[in-house]
């Protein structure tokens, strides 16, 4: 049966004409759109890309903000025919713009007043772009731009000159199989991939989806991710069309900084039901929760402390545990409710029900401090070659520190390095086989037979599957450290760790390629460090401070090891033996992390390849030698 994604959205104006489906704030307040008013403007931009010269199979780049426009741009190109190429705002390097562009045959570029900046950059290189259709009204034009506006007439003329029929005859040729999006990776190794999605993939994904959560048409969210993301593809504005609810994007600020200052007043604004986060967001809030209560006094982080312990003991790591005795704390806990966390929860627009986050794996501990407030954030698993949702925890059925129970239908299996299947509860690589599974990687089929074989996707991501059904995901199937006789481990867990329960510590990687010990490279939070060394007289200027900054450090690495408050949170064999400071952090603009804050092991290894090194020798395994303490003058 087809099903593209116009077959969707057809489907969904015709059920749910006057809904909202879109809320977009330009001035005071939100602005509603409905189904209805959003297909007349699709028309009319997909109608004027028609005349415009736009073909069947041509490849559109579109490059802007959240906004209404980036939605009913991607499915205008789908009346045109064309496939979209989602370009992340963040790229400010040229030549991470420049490769997409050229690698992905783009033809035309939509792109916000704000982005046009970056386009005229490179225009001269793009040989292939015939035109750049501007978002945004500019007090001048370049060669090749046009006016949105521009765009619509020639569209209102087409559709005056043609009927309706002979207008949707592009739109009614797609097939399941013709492709929707060419959506690039950030790459955590090499040169970014070019992930080809399919009408399929993308409304197999939402019916899939929608298996693990019951959302209906009075549901709204607000997307903070960036719409170029795979995630706030499908579960941002897809899945919200399919069931004819609504989707509201962030007020676009000025600049980058002051568009993040609108998130929390936008929450309050739009009171959504569901936020998709990701684990970089979800510590900035919990950040700021904290340091609300503080202001408000030594007897508030009381009673706070004191209602999560109880809140967090009754609710458990899951609800699939029997409550037993816990059920006597019930009282207590809608007595915190009501005194504190209801008052947390106005500041989330009071009818937030949960989170849901992708990407990296979320710390059990910060799943435990939102499920204490009432607002549980559940740990999904995807990935953008799968469209992207796998699997994921929900209201109905949860377990801290897993992924949560795949979605239907879905083929999984756990396979060891030679792909040979594993029991349950055995670790091994990830492999999925579903209709949602991608068609593979843009003009790259050595990586295209790599990873689909026999329609199966190899995630390169390491887990199990528990007796209960639930999908565990252990880091990345590549990325392990492997020691001197062959033993293999993941490094994630210990780097989360670290991170999340030391103040000292920022970013951390561990590293061990078949040698006797592991080895860290740390970036350390100088003004904590700072703060702390103040206190004892001292600070960075002088040796003496950079020493004891070094002991404070590697203090917190010990925490682990025997005797330590964590010890026997991780095997012993696996932790640090030694660290090299680094003087700066791993960054997108360094391009060491990607955009889903994943680390780039392998631009990291390379950029410090001497540094690690030196570590393998007798001098550099000293905490106090020349470079670390060199790293924090």
């Amino acid at each position: 049966m087809k099903k593209t994604l116009v077959d969707l959205f057809e489907a969904s104006v015709s059920k749910y004409p006057n809904n909202t489906f879109l809320l977009e704030k330009t001035g005071k307040k939100f602005e509603p759109t409905t189904s209805a008013q959003i297909k007349e403007q699709v028309y009319r931009f997909g109608a004027g890309l028609q005349a415009l010269g736009v073909k069947k199979g041509d490849t559109m780049a579109l490059l802007s903000e959240g906004r209404n426009m980036w939605v009913i741009g991607e499915l205008s190109m789908f009346y045109a025919g064309a496939v979209n190429v989602p370009l992340s705002i963040k790229l400010e390097e040229s030549n991470d713009l420049l490769f997409r562009l050229i690698h992905g045959d783009v033809k035309y570029v939509m792109v916000s007043g704000t982005q046009l900046k970056k386009i005229r950059a490179i225009k001269e290189k793009l040989s292939l772009v015939e035109k750049i259709i501007v978002f945004d009204e500019q007090p001048a034009y370049e060669e090749k731009e046009m006016a949105l506006e521009e765009v619509l007439k020639l569209g209102d003329e087409f559709l005056r000159t043609h009927t309706e029929e002979e207008f949707l005859q592009v739109a009614h040729s797609i097939q399941n199989d013709d492709y929707a999006t060419i959506t690039y990776t950030s790459g955590t190794t090499a040169d970014p991939k070019g992930v080809v999605l399919t009408h399929r993939n993308y409304t197999a994904n939402v019916e899939q989806a929608l298996t693990l959560v019951d959302i209906d048409e009075t549901w709204r969210t607000l997307i903070i991710l960036p719409l170029d993301h795979c995630f706030a593809h499908v579960v941002g504005f897809y899945i919200m069309m399919s069931v004819g609810a609504t989707a509201a994007t962030v007020q676009v600020g000025r600049t980058p900084l002051e568009t993040l200052k609108n998130i929390p007043l936008n929450i309050r604004e739009v009171r959504p039901h569901f936020i998709l986060s990701v684990p970089a967001l979800a510590k900035t809030f919990k950040k700021n929760i904290e340091q609300g209560i503080r202001a408000k006094g030594a007897t508030a982080v009381r009673l706070f402390n004191w209602g999560m312990k109880v809140r967090q003991a009754y609710y458990g790591d899951s609800n699939l545990d029997f409550k037993g005795v816990r059920f006597f704390l019930k009282p207590l806990v809608s007595f915190f409710d009501k005194i504190i966390f209801s008052k947390v929860r106005e500041n989330f627009g009071g009818e937030l029900r949960f989170f849901i986050g992708g990407g990296a794996l979320l710390d059990k501990d910060l799943q435990k401090f939102y499920v204490g407030i009432g607002m549980p954030m559940f740990q999904g698993y995807g990935l953008s070659e799968a469209t992207p949702v796998i699997s994921s925890n929900g209201p109905g059925l949860y377990r801290f520190g897993s992924s949560g129970k795949l979605v239907k239908p879905i083929e999984l299996k756990i396979c060891d390095s030679e792909g040979k299947e594993l029991p349950v509860g055995e670790m091994g690589e990830i492999v999925v086989k579903g209709e949602n599974v991608m068609a593979g990687y843009w003009k790259n089929p050595e990586s295209t037979a790599e990873t689909v074989r026999d329609g199966y996707l190899y995630t390169g991501d390491l887990g199990y599957m528990s007796k209960e059904g639930l999908l565990y995901v252990k880091g990345r199937f590549k990325s392990l450290l492997i020691s001197s006789d062959g033993e293999k481990y993941s490094p994630e867990g210990i780097e989360e760790a670290l991170v999340e329960k030391s103040p000292y510590i920022d970013q951390v990687m561990l590293y061990n390629n078949q040698s006797n010990y592991t080895t860290a490279v740390i970036v350390p939070n100088r003004d904590q460090l700072t703060r702390t060394l103040k206190a004892q007289g001292l600070d960075l200027s002088t040796e003496d401070g950079r020493k004891a900054a070094l002991q404070i450090l590697d203090g917190e690495m010990n925490k682990y090891k025997k005797g330590g408050d964590f010890e026997g949170m991780f095997p012993e064999r696996w932790l640090p033996t030694c660290f090299a400071v680094l003087s700066e952090p791993f960054t997108e603009q360094n391009q060491m992390i990607n955009s889903t804050m994943k680390m780039v092991r392998g631009k990291i290894e390379k950029a410090y390849a001497d540094r690690i090194a030196y570590m393998y020798t007798a001098a550099g395994k000293q905490l106090l030698n020349e470079q670390n303490l060199d790293a924090l003058k």
